[in-house]
């Protein structure tokens, strides 16, 4: 009952925290779930932008939200309710289904997540909030891609909301989450397709993209984390809407477009630039062979480009101190060798390897062998998106006088994720609608057959280092079919729905079996090594804002288990920026461990010490305030 019970109030509280939006976008005569998300986090935006602005708490953003909502109401009861989109009832079923399949493999937070939960922690607990305050470090600069912690401050708005713990928020707002994000890849499929078969084709393969072929959940689990809200949710959304408003330019989906990028920029500003590129390549594209709809395009672009663009301007000064933009020869260095086996060439001149592309498994490869079909839909808007998203992002991707520069200026870490974006969900769901067209129903056993084969060659590569990949030469038959449908731009091909949703279903069905088969705890998210005793120690006898010092694992565990700040993590969670310094940090608790120099955490400003000891032998000559059987924690006199 416990669980039910947190999983009412975290339904209740995103529902609560969104509503603002919702009226908002209902004022402005915009009615779907995409619309409620932007003008939900673009309402938390503003909000939190004066919390910082005058250094006030969460409670300010609550009464400002409530306020916007109280203003836009009028409004919004004046405008009469626009029919909402075909089948989203039925989506959204799949998707709460979904959800709660999810809760049961939350299983632990772990990676990013602990970074992620630590702001959390801060925000809601820290009564003079300004930028600077959700830090890892008490003498640290802002991260490059969490600069301004919107995203962080939507699951504090929840977790204040629901009365819920944060760690709780972060590990099972997903299930809340998943309905979101499959009617959102929905509407974004219906915004580019206008019908319902295809729609939801797009949407159940980006389920099987993400969800499934990596088992126990995939990246689902981690909804709640900004990487991944932002790539399965904020990025169709901001795509929704934009082919909206090219079908029917209007001030309300223009600034409901405009919003979402923006919100996408906040949340992580490099996939705002990835979203970019293929609704730039689908632009052109489209004009090349129709010649028209240059002014809603301009628009629907301008309304991408212009909000995300100038949050990014106001970015510049905290990039430019981030040690991976615009490398010297030893970070480039570095950084090649940590992801060499998703590259080609040499350290100076580099391009992504084919590979990568159909890593993500079966369906990955599906949809890049459906790619050369959309030459016999050449006219229609879902091909022009393919083929032109997909050349564009192959282009810079596997040419390397692009690639290289390109990695330059948005980090290697980054640049290689923009293969994630190729259009796989509706290259797939066009691509099997033209299948059936040509082959008529012998399309559905020739798509079971083919998801068999597909899951059983290429299950997925998932781990954090690209091993085996997808078949290269799956990639080369996209590009050749792109380019070849670039070509040829002249054929319409008609759509045959009830068998083209079977042979898709059937094509999908494997990865999905496959996803379930595998349904349990990622044994990935190791439970924290923090006991309770000093959890609860932390959090009760250490005044929240103070420093403490321990070693780099136990650091990046406490400042997810208390709103506390460290001096010490993982370089690998933290940005490396001049201000934080993570690898000098690192050397200077090494020099702390192997000579108990307490000048060292003093002039970091802590007032704490944590030995593990368990796997350290330090043993300061100072009072001890805890001791359990794993842990001791010392004062440190200032």
């Amino acid at each position: 009952m416990s669980s039910v019970f947190l999983l009412l109030r975290l339904a209740a509280a995103t529902a609560l925290v969104l509503a603002p939006g919702a009226i908002l976008a209902r004022a402005v005569g915009v009615r779907s779930t995409s619309a409620t998300v932007a003008w939900g986090l673009g309402v938390i935006f503003g909000a939190m932008g004066v919390v910082f602005l005058v250094h006030a708490s969460l409670t300010l953003a609550l009464v400002l939200l409530l306020v916007t909502a109280l203003c836009a109401a009028p409004f919004a009861l004046r405008r009469p309710a626009a029919p909402p989109i075909p089948g989203r009832v039925f989506v959204w079923g799949a998707g709460v289904v979904l959800g709660l399949l999810l809760w049961h493999v939350a299983g632990e937070i772990g990676g990013d997540g602990i970074f992620h939960l630590a702001r959390v922690q801060k925000l809601v607990e820290f009564g003079d909030l300004s930028l600077s305050s959700v830090n890892e470090f008490a003498d640290g600069g802002l991260h490059p891609g969490y600069a301004f912690p919107l995203w962080h401050a939507f699951l504090a708005l929840v977790a204040t909301v629901s009365f819920a713990d944060p760690s709780e928020v972060v590990l099972h707002e997903p299930t809340v989450l998943a309905p979101l994000a499959v009617l959102v890849a929905y509407e974004a499929g219906y915004a580019l397709f206008r019908r319902v078969t295809p729609a939801a084709t797009a949407a159940a393969a980006t389920v099987a993209l993400v969800a499934m072929a990596p088992g126990h959940g995939g990246a689902y689990t981690a909804l709640a984390l900004p990487a991944t809200a932002s790539r399965q949710i904020l990025v169709p959304v901001a795509l929704a809407l934009a082919l909206s408003a090219m079908r029917t330019p209007s001030k309300g989906l223009l600034s409901s477009a405009g919003l979402a990028s923006l919100a996408l920029a906040v949340v992580h500003p490099t996939y705002a630039i990835f979203l970019w590129i293929p609704f730039g390549g689908f632009l052109l594209v489209r004009f090349v062979w129709r010649q028209d709809g240059v002014r809603s395009g301009a628009l629907a672009l301008g309304a991408l480009l212009v909000p995300s663009g100038l949050f990014l301007i106001w970015l510049v000064p905290v990039i430019r101190s981030t040690e991976s933009v615009s490398p010297d020869a030893a970070e480039r260095m570095r950084a090649f060798r940590q992801y060499a086996g998703q590259l080609n060439g040499s350290v100076d001149h580099f391009s992504l390897a084919p590979q990568v592309f159909g890593r993500s498994g079966a369906v990955a490869v599906a949809a890049l062998l459906l790619i050369p079909m959309t030459a016999l839909a050449a006219r229609r808007r879902w091909a022009a998106y393919v083929v032109g998203g997909s050349l564009a992002i192959f282009a810079i991707t596997l040419v390397p006088w692009l690639f290289t520069p390109f990695a330059d200026i948005v980090s290697l870490s980054q640049a290689r994720r923009l293969a994630g974006f190729l259009p796989f969900a509706f290259a797939l769901a066009g691509g099997m609608g033209v299948l059936v067209a040509l082959v008529g129903r012998i399309a559905v056993p020739l798509a079971f057959g083919a998801g068999i084969v597909l899951q059983w060659l290429y299950p997925g590569d998932f781990g954090y280092t690209v091993e085996q990949g997808g078949p290269a030469w799956a990639t080369w038959i996209a590009v050749a079919g792109a380019l070849v449908a670039l070509v040829v731009g002249i054929v319409r091909s008609r759509s045959v729905g009830t068998t083209a949703a079977l042979a898709s279903a059937l094509v999908l069905l494997p990865t999905f079996v496959a996803g379930l088969t595998d349904w349990s705890p990622s044994p990935e998210r190791r439970a924290s090594p923090l006991t309770p005793g000093l959890v609860t120690f932390l959090r009760e006898g250490v005044p929240a804002g103070d420093v403490v010092y321990s070693d780099l694992e136990s650091s990046y565990r406490i400042g997810a288990a208390a709103p506390v700040y460290v001096c010490n993590s993982p370089p690998g969670h933290v940005a490396d920026t001049k201000r934080n310094r993570p690898y000098a940090r690192r050397a200077q608790w090494r020099r702390f461990n192997r000579t108990g120099e307490l000048g060292i955490p003093k002039r970091c400003g802590a007032a704490w010490l944590v030995i593990d000891r368990d796997r350290f032998e330090t043993s300061p000559s100072l009072e001890v305030v805890y001791r359990d059987g794993r842990y001791v924690v010392y004062h440190l006199p200032q």
